[in-house]
């Protein structure tokens, strides 16, 4: 049967099982709860907190990072737990919101376990409960007083230099320069561009040509500079 059967069912077969490989990491699977060209960050958390992973969510957007939070993007006629495993099989990362009685969740460690078994990164957030079994090992950051924008500044920072990660990520920070709306955003983020370690072959041409079609960036002082050297860097890599 298998043998048999169409590529895109082969397909659909090996993301419910949360196999991952080339193909399938490509424009083949295309959940509509993700907004295209993010990065891909699942929202492990309690029901109860539904209202912080939104804002969380939200606030994740400006840094090029879409947020997958279950009891907010889930239609009410959709099977929700085939959607939570759509998500959990096409996400780029999964964070836990640790807020206390997490660990006495019947889900959420259900999702983080789903998570480590495709070999994702996990990032936990402490808010009252403490990193536990194997996400002890992992990346944590404390969430106590922090507003859900000063999370998400950290996390994408964790999520630009994460060595299983900042592939990904660097075609996002592309598209967020590309996409600079302001002189200050262009500086910030040509700087994102100046510390990134993978370059694709097609950076360098789009690059150049935001700087010469986004008047935002064209007219940043500095910045179209910045843009030669760093073409100038990695032509010679």
């Amino acid at each position: 049967m298998i043998d048999k059967a169409p590529d895109q069912t082969l397909l659909d077969l090996a993301q419910h099982l949360g196999i991952t490989f080339e193909a399938l990491a490509s424009s083949h699977i295309a959940p509509a709860f993700w907004g295209e060209g993010l990065f891909r960050v699942f929202i492990s958390h309690l029901s109860t907190q539904r209202q912080w992973a939104a804002d969380l969510k939200a606030a994740l957007l400006h840094f090029g990072i879409s947020g997958f939070v279950a009891h907010n993007d889930i239609e009410p006629t959709l099977e929700w737990q085939d959607e939570i495993e759509l998500a959990l099989s096409t996400c780029d990362a999964l964070v836990a919101l640790l807020h206390s009685e997490f660990h006495e969740s019947k889900w959420t460690d259900q999702e983080i376990g789903f998570a480590m078994g495709r070999g994702v990164p996990v990032f936990s957030v402490r808010f009252g409960e403490v990193p536990y079994g194997f996400i002890a090992r992992f990346q944590a950051f404390n969430g106590n007083k922090c507003e859900p924008i000063d999370l998400a500044q950290e996390l994408f920072e964790a999520c630009r230099k994460h060595k299983q990660t900042r592939g990904a990520m660097s075609q996002v920070l592309i598209r967020l320069f590309e996409n600079s709306g302001s002189f200050a955003e262009a500086k910030v983020r040509i700087g994102y561009l100046e510390e990134a370690e993978e370059w694709d072959a097609s950076f360098s041409g789009r690059i150049q040509n935001a700087a010469e079609q986004n008047s935002q960036i064209t007219h940043s002082w500095g910045v179209p500079g910045r843009v030669s050297a760093l073409v100038q860097k990695w032509s010679g890599s």
